[in-house]
């Protein structure tokens, strides 16, 4: 099957969850389809990486955004469009024509979009499309929105949320297949737009094999983890929460104790908590995930909004490495409390449940062959590239049936 497949990353290097995620789907469905990729970039450092993507794609071709997101000519073209600031920055006016040429010159049997804002791009096509959602942009947004210090901003983000939500909803409405990470997700969605467009979960996977052939000594100080990439917002939320509400509670308990904090392009702030306590180790983005995943003894993960991608949550399953979370972070993963992961709500109760796993050796070994054996039986990407494929079979037969 001739699939045309848009993202607004190039999926390589691994950075994101998003890159993870299409990068494995485009290794797993390499032999069974061929895809061709259109895709942004924001420098032109990053066309090294075509090479790589090459071995799993017909074809690769880039477009360059812009670099930097707060440009004053993004901010005045959001000002004056019915678009919101993520479509506009995500926006390359190229594309829709080489799309538009693309689709003239080759017989394809479906596209495949990667996140809503993706969607400007495609010109009008009888080719079925199909739209993956990874989160739900709106709900993110306004999470931020509600907590943000800048109250001055708190007008125009409402509009802008606005926007996104509109558009969010109307390319749900306007796609032939809709694609979602979770059950949860999925419900609702179907609750926000009703029956107007069929609606499929393909979660995100992890590589288990990958995760589990070499093995990492944790560290000689009792370690506490914090793992996820600082451009998504939830993320940095989560660390401050952590930072600021549970960490004081911990350290009361325990002085012979680490917070290392993982994950690409940390915040000033992020970086300031660190400088500020000698206890706490931000390393940024780090080559090997395994080395973090294996050298600590839990992983904490107080994530309170945001929907979508869950990685962090399954390569520390994959990894063996107990996980401690809240009920948002593990939302729509089907995992059992005690036996998989460990769910805390509140900075108490999360503090609390550190300090009494540190001490408990059997608890940890519990938790670590759970999650280990529940990654391994519904999150490998094997079974998730599957699940993808029985759709694109099916929606792709579709249009062939349409066609003849």
């Amino acid at each position: 099957m001739k699939i045309l497949m848009l993202t607004p990353y190039l999926p390589y290097p691994l950075l994101s969850g998003g890159q993870i995620r299409t990068y494995n789907l485009l290794k797993k469905m390499a032999d069974k389809h061929e895809i061709t990729l259109f895709a942004l970039i924001k420098n032109e450092q990053e066309k090294q990486y075509i090479k790589e993507l090459e071995q799993y794609c017909h074809k690769v071709r880039v477009f360059k955004r812009s670099s930097k997101p707060f440009t004053l000519r993004n901010i005045l073209r959001t000002a004056i469009s019915s678009y919101p600031f993520l479509v506009i920055r995500n926006h390359v006016s190229s594309v829709i024509s080489a799309v538009r040429q693309e689709l003239e010159s080759e017989n394809y049997d479906l596209i495949h979009a990667e996140t809503f804002y993706m969607m400007p791009h495609l010109p009008a096509t009888k080719i079925p499309v199909m739209l993956v959602e990874q989160t739900i942009e709106y709900l993110g947004y306004e999470s931020f929105a509600q907590t943000t210090r800048w109250q001055f901003l708190r007008p125009l983000l409402k509009i802008d949320i606005n926007k996104i939500k509109y558009w969010e909803k109307y390319y749900w409405q306007h796609c032939d297949q809709l694609v979602t990470m979770s059950e949860d997700d999925k419900t609702f969605i179907a609750s926000e737009i009703g029956e107007t467009t069929p609606i499929d979960v393909v979660a995100n996977g992890v590589d288990t094999a990958w995760f589990s052939e070499q093995k990492f000594a944790k560290r000689k100080v009792p370690t506490l983890l914090s793992v996820g990439t600082f451009k998504w917002l939830p993320n940095v939320e989560a660390v401050r929460f952590l930072i600021q509400k549970v960490w004081p509670l911990i350290k009361r308990q325990r002085q012979d104790i680490k917070l290392w904090v993982v994950g690409n392009a940390p915040t000033d702030e992020i970086l300031r908590f660190a400088a500020r306590d000698p206890q706490i180790e931000v390393s940024g983005r780090i080559a090997d995930i395994r080395e973090a995943f294996g050298g600590a003894h839990i992983l904490l993960a107080p994530v309170f909004s945001g929907k979508g991608t869950r990685y962090k949550i399954l390569e520390a399953m994959a990894s063996g490495t107990p996980i401690i979370a809240t009920s948002t972070a593990v939302e729509g993963l089907g995992v059992v409390n005690r036996e998989e992961v460990i769910i805390a709500d509140t900075a108490e109760a999360m503090a609390r449940e550190a300090l009494a796993l540190l001490a408990d050796d059997q608890l940890q070994a519990r938790l670590s062959h759970g999650g280990r054996q529940f990654v391994r039986e519904h999150y490998d990407w094997e079974l998730i590239a599957k699940r993808l494929d029985d759709i694109y079979q099916r929606v792709g037969k579709k249009d062939n049936a349409r066609k003849n």
